[in-house]
């Protein structure tokens, strides 16, 4: 009987514990909830949004940001950090690779004199160099010569330039000699010029696509065909040889002209007499492009109306919710924003910032609080003459190529409208001190830094992911590994003592810099065809629902 009772007590002990540490959590709870109540509910004044574009900053970076009762230290220096913020911890491991392989028939061997491909590009700069290089290979996968491509002259760029303005097109020809055979125009018929029969394909087409939508046309009716509104219309899933030939055109065949070159040194030469090392800031703040976001960039009534009267013209966007697009990561980061991120993650204010843009919105005054955290602020019209930019002022395309130059050679590059840098800054935050926002800003970059290999092959669009172009060098790799488990254990030999040796590919001009692009807006004729599978990017787009029966639209959201 004894055994019982024992049990018995100890049951009512803990049933008593258990109804003392309830009555506690009830007292907690309706003492928060009453705290609570008197606690000011959060509006705009009350959160740190780091959307204002007005004075925010002093002009001392020291001097505290405030928002209601937040006091956010903005310290002029990056800190110390683990890490060097200038250069890359993997690139020594891989090199440029677009080699073609033995199986890869020459040109002359498999081209077809009576096949004859034209393309006619679509958007700003970089959207057409996308056109051109999907174009060769496109050439390609048909068996046909290549018309040198037709650049967009009447889009929202509006630019007059012709290829050869643009780029070197003998070298252009002659580079891929060996692949596709390239013709700067079609060859007269009867006497008389030759019109190509004109026709468009779905975005992302296959090779079958192709074979299967183009190659009949040729065949049988035209031998001339035109490609229409060029842009994103070859899947980003090719044969290895194929996306080789993508690298080779990308990268080594697509060199800018001459007087585009030698300005763009010029310029690069400036920004390393001013420093060492620099930043390279892609910035896209048109009123256009805010416009079509439909975010809330802290501007008030006066913003709101100005946007709103721009979105009305495009009729096929819906009224957004500013807070849910911020959220979502959807908004493109204000020049402040980019400031921020930058301090947080290590740059200090004597960095020097190259800043590539159009018109920004609100001018001066949203670029204030930009060139406060970074008074080392330029552009190309601040660092040459007038004079010197008259040849090239006149045309986007030229000015976009100078941009291109200065932001490829730049030590690192950093743009302002991709979203998953939006997200680092989404949402509200209130009483953060600077040491925590600059945490969570290198925890939310991890993955966004530039590193080889950080996206996984096969993933995005090939030219913001071009894997087939990148290979890896696994003796340095071992090298380096077994360099650091000497090191840590305190015993080196000398072959670990060896300089590593950085293979890169000699041919290789221009790096993958490329800005990251708006959205690629599918047209109705994306579909999959009943005769084939087409391999379509997993990866889909913030705004897949903008339809494109807004060209100018489309046009303007392209660079």
């Amino acid at each position: 009987m004894a055994l019982p009772r024992r049990r018995n007590l100890s049951y009512n002990r803990f049933r008593s514990l258990v109804k003392f540490i309830s009555a506690i959590s009830g007292v907690l709870l309706i003492l928060f909830a009453f705290l609570s109540f008197l606690a000011p509910s959060p509006n705009e004044s009350q959160h740190f949004h780091l959307r204002h574009h007005h004075n925010s900053f002093n002009a001392v970076v020291e001097d505290p940001v405030t928002s209601g009762d937040s006091v956010f230290h903005v310290p002029s220096s990056g800190g110390k950090l683990d890490r060097d913020i200038w250069s890359s911890r993997n690139a020594k491991f891989f090199y440029g690779c677009s080699n073609v392989s033995a199986k890869f028939a020459k040109a002359e061997a498999v081209s077809r004199p009576t096949r004859y491909l034209a393309i006619a590009t679509s958007g700003g700069l970089n959207q057409q160099r996308t056109g051109i290089t999907d174009a060769v290979v496109a050439a390609r996968i048909l068996n046909a010569t290549l018309v040198v491509p037709k650049l967009d002259q009447k889009s929202f760029w509006k630019d007059a330039s012709n290829f050869s303005e643009i780029f070197d097109v003998d070298w252009f020809i002659s580079s891929l000699s060996k692949d596709v055979k390239i013709i700067k125009q079609l060859p007269k018929r009867g006497g008389k010029s030759w019109t190509p029969y004109t026709m468009r394909v779905p975005r992302k087409c296959s090779e079958r696509c192709y074979q299967n939508r183009v190659l009949p046309v040729i065949l049988k009716r035209h031998h001339a065909v035109q490609l229409n509104k060029f842009d994103y219309r070859l899947a980003n899933k090719l044969d290895t040889d194929l996306q080789k030939l993508r690298c080779r055109v990308n990268y080594h065949a697509l060199k800018f002209a001459d007087p585009i070159l030698e300005m763009g040194k010029t310029l690069v030469h400036r920004m390393r007499m001013r420093s060492k090392r620099y930043i390279a800031l892609h910035l896209r703040f048109e009123p256009d492009m805010l416009a079509f976001s439909g975010c809330d960039y802290g501007g008030g009534e006066k913003e709101r109306n100005e946007l709103g009267a721009i979105r009305k013209r495009w009729k096929t966007l819906h009224k957004n919710n500013p807070d849910k697009q911020r959220r979502q990561g959807k908004c493109p980061l204000t020049p402040e924003e980019v400031g921020l991120m930058l301090r947080a993650l290590g740059y200090g204010s004597d960095v020097h910032i190259y800043v590539a843009s159009g018109e920004v919105y609100g001018g001066e005054e949203t670029l204030r609080p930009l060139k406060s955290l970074f008074p080392n602020f330029y552009s190309k019209d601040t660092i040459a003459t007038k004079e010197e930019l008259a040849p090239f002022s006149s045309f986007s395309s030229r000015m976009a190529a100078l941009d291109f130059i200065v932001c490829d050679e730049s030590d690192v590059f950093v743009t302002n409208n991709n979203g998953n840098m939006a997200r680092i800054l989404a949402g509200r935050r209130s009483n953060m001190t600077w040491e925590a926002f600059a945490s969570r800003v290198r925890t939310f970059q991890r993955g966004f830094m530039g590193e080889p290999k950080e996206v996984r092959p096969g993933r995005g669009e090939f030219h913001e992911n071009p894997s087939a172009c990148i290979c890896e060098d696994s003796e340095a790799r071992e090298k380096a590994t077994t360099y650091s488990r000497g090191k840590k254990n305190g015993k080196l030999d000398d072959s670990s003592r060896k300089k590593e040796v950085i293979v890169s590919d000699d041919q290789n001009d221009y790096d993958d810099n490329d800005e990251p692009r708006w959205p690629d807006l599918d047209d109705d004729e994306n579909q999959v065809w009943p005769q084939e599978k087409l391999h379509y990017n997993g990866t889909g787009s913030d705004y897949d629902a903008v339809i494109s029966d807004e060209p100018e639209l489309e046009e303007m959201l392209s660079d």
